[in-house]
């Protein structure tokens, strides 16, 4: 059933666990620089993630690995100063959180202080549990990530569909329980079954945010350059592509260049 949709001045992680209450879903993408921030933010998107998927769609990189928290801190920054309603989460980057608490919580502290950024993103459970609460201690929002973790790419070894086996499954649930317990204030799950994701979301009362996890949770969430159709060679099952703008972009570049070859750019209505 849907919902009607309300109109919010500002969203905070308060107005996520309200909008979870009154069975609103959450609308969630990606942006990286300036003036794709301020479209996503001006369509009426809840929550920006500038996700560490940078690596990939801006810089060209085969994993999120990477890229720096300096480059991270960078695209947020540029984020940030296009919002005027959107809640902007941060994904803090591989090596700057896993190993050691207080280097997460200085991690956490950069892009809050050197970004304007309003909230953090982590990947995994139980195993970061420390550095998560060192986080959340110093009054930084924390958004858990649970599933496919695409930093742990090379444990996994695969891109592949997480937690289909019950030992997997039952952790993940567990996991999501502590995130929920230590005070996260959302959960995203990545490419995990469905029926899964719906029993995660039915258990706990914070958030949960999909992506390849099916329609029964809080909210979705995609990478805005696949959404409209930038990139082209990526498809799961997830996406829907809303544009195709690689097709259109690449059109109109080649009309452009051949404009310019024939002189037929810049016309005379087109000059001083």
């Amino acid at each position: 059933m849907s919902t009607a949709k309300k109109e919010y001045k500002r969203i905070t992680v308060k107005t996520l666990v309200d909008m979870k209450s009154n069975g609103e879903k959450i609308s969630m993408l990606t942006a990286y620089d300036y003036t794709m921030a301020k479209i996503v933010d001006g369509a009426g998107t809840d929550v920006i993630l500038v996700g560490d998927s940078a690596s990939n769609v801006m810089a060209g990189h085969e994993t999120t690995l990477p890229i720096t928290l300096d480059q991270m801190i960078y695209h947020a920054s540029s984020v940030v100063r296009a919002v005027n309603r959107s809640l902007v989460v941060v994904d803090l980057p591989f090596g700057s959180y896993q190993s050691d608490p207080k280097e997460a919580l200085r991690s956490a502290i950069r892009i809050m202080k050197e970004s304007g950024g309003h909230a953090v993103k982590l990947e995994g459970g139980k195993e970061i549990k420390d550095s998560i609460k060192r986080i959340l201690n110093a009054g930084i929002p924390v958004m858990g990530h649970l599933g496919l973790t695409p930093q742990s790419i090379y444990k996994f070894g695969t891109y592949t569909v997480r937690a289909k086996e019950e030992a997997e499954a039952e952790k993940l649930i567990e996991d999501a329980k502590m995130l929920e317990r230590i005070g996260c204030f959302g959960v995203v799950l990545e490419k995990i079954p469905s029926a899964l994701a719906k029993k995660v979301a039915e258990s706990i009362s914070i958030p949960v945010i999909g992506i390849g996890a099916g329609p029964d949770v809080d909210g979705q969430v995609l990478v805005l350059h696949d959404m409209i159709g930038m990139t082209h060679e990526f498809n799961p099952r997830f996406l829907r592509r809303y544009l195709n703008l690689f097709d259109d972009m690449t059109d109109a570049i080649a009309q452009y260049v051949d404009d310019v070859k024939t002189q037929d750019f810049p016309n005379d209505s087109e000059k001083y």
